[in-house]
């Protein structure tokens, strides 16, 4: 069974000030404060979060 790909996703710009479905975006994807990295497993709904909030947020694939 292949490992699913996985994304290293990095807050880059503060949620404060943004509307709330995109602070929503960025707890959901995990993200806690500015260079504050996670992984995630690439999946439709996790590249969606990363689309809304892409001005936030760097993305690379792990």
């Amino acid at each position: 069974m292949a490992k699913p790909k996985e994304l290293r996703v990095t807050l880059v710009k503060s949620k404060f000030g943004r509307l709330k479905s995109h602070r929503a975006c960025v707890q959901g994807l995990g993200l806690r404060k500015i260079r504050h990295c996670v992984t995630v497993v690439d999946t439709p709904e996790n590249r969606g979060m990363i689309n809304r909030i892409s001005y936030m947020v760097s993305v690379e694939e792990v």
